[in-house]
């Protein structure tokens, strides 16, 4: 369940970051009032968190990868 949380908010993060790279609009920062918001900074802070979260499944053994 963790896994799949952090992989929603990295997309959402990728998104995010896509949108800034193109088009040098900020979502989370429109959504909400700016990056200095709290709620935008709590989101950011969150990303991030998923995103070092994501990097244990790199090394995982997971049961679908090993497929055949």
């Amino acid at each position: 369940m963790i896994d799949m949380i952090a992989l929603i908010l990295l997309i959402i993060g990728g998104i995010n970051w896509g949108s800034i790279g193109i088009f040098q609009f900020d979502i989370v920062a429109w959504l909400f009032q700016g990056q200095t918001a709290v709620i935008s900074r709590i989101i950011y802070t969150l990303v991030g968190l998923a995103g070092v979260w994501c990097i244990s499944l790199l090394f995982r053994d997971n049961e679908i990868t090993n497929r055949k």
